[in-house]
This record gives structure tokens, C-alpha cells and sequence, in this order.
């Protein structure tokens, strides 16, 4: 078997159920060749894996961690939607760092999820992002994560 799921597999992840929305949106949508994923928080079996801030009560290594965590939801979102091996191309990453004052390792935060989406898509995996410092995330979120992949 080869593809993302082996990779991840190979990584010693798997996909986890879709996160459900905790607002009035979908996980992922499709436009086009694109999929559009709500933010992601690191959700696991239907709850938050940490809350507070990072550089106060969060680490970063934490952090990126978590980062990881919101990653594999997207993914989650992605193959539920469209299938993870029609990924042609991760096209974006948005990274949101609820962050103390002073806090300013946002990038190496969320290199935890461009990490994890290079590792399993490979160049296909390398994207453009923005990693985005905060005052509060949704339910006091560490971080939260949006993606957009081109699809075929």
C-alpha cells in the first residue's frame, strides 16, 4: 500500500474521526479543485488536549505537538470529504498561536502541522503559510490550524 494513508501509517498516525463543528460551519468544503478546512483545534475522541496559553502554561514543544494534532483533524476533514490520495497539492497553511505577551515562536509552533503534512505528502506537502500570534482561540485553544489543498 502506498499513499498518504501508508505514510501516515509508516508515521504512526492515523486518522482520526472528524471533528465535529462546535458553530454554524462544516469541517471542509470544496470549491473547484480546492478544499477549504475550517480551523482545526487539537480535538482527540472529542476533547480539547490542552488549553492556555502558549509561553504560560504551554510549552512550545507542547504546542507544536498540538499543532500536529490540529493537522491530523484537517487531514481527518480532507479524506472525509474527498479522499486524502486526491490531494494533488497542499496550497496553504494558516496557523493561529494563542500567545502570552512576549511569546514569539509562532512559526516553530506550527511547523508541528507543516511538518507532519510534508512528511506525508512530500513536496506536494510544501505550502505557503502564515503563523499568526493571538490574544484567544475558540474553548482556549493553545492553536488552531486551516488548510487549503487543491484536489483532482
Amino acid at each position: 500500500m502506498t499513499g498518504p494513508h501508508a505514510k501516515l501509517a509508516e508515521l504512526g498516525h492515523e486518522l482520526p474521526e472528524v471533528v465535529p463543528p462546535v458553530a454554524s460551519y462544516v469541517p471542509a468544503v470544496q470549491s473547484g479543485q480546492h478544499v477549504y478546512v475550517s480551523g482545526q483545534l487539537p480535538m482527540a475522541e472529542g476533547k480539547l488536549l490542552a488549553t492556555g496559553k502558549v509561553g504560560a502554561g504551554v510549552s512550545a514543544d507542547q504546542a507544536k505537538d498540538l499543532a500536529r494534532r490540529c493537522a491530523l483533524n484537517a487531514l481527518a476533514a480532507i479524506d472525509s470529504l474527498v479522499g486524502l490520495e486526491n490531494v494533488v497539492k497542499v496550497v496553504k497553511l494558516v496557523g493561529f498561536v494563542a500567545s502570552a505577551p512576549g511569546f514569539t515562536g509562532q512559526p516553530a509552533v506550527i511547523n508541528g502541522a507543516s511538518d507532519l503534512l510534508g512528511a506525508v505528502f512530500g513536496e506536494a506537502g510544501r505550502h505557503a503559510r502564515s503563523a499568526v500570534g493571538v490574544a484567544e482561540l475558540p474553548l482556549d485553544a493553545p492553536v488552531e490550524i486551516e488548510v487549503i489543498v487543491e484536489v483532482a
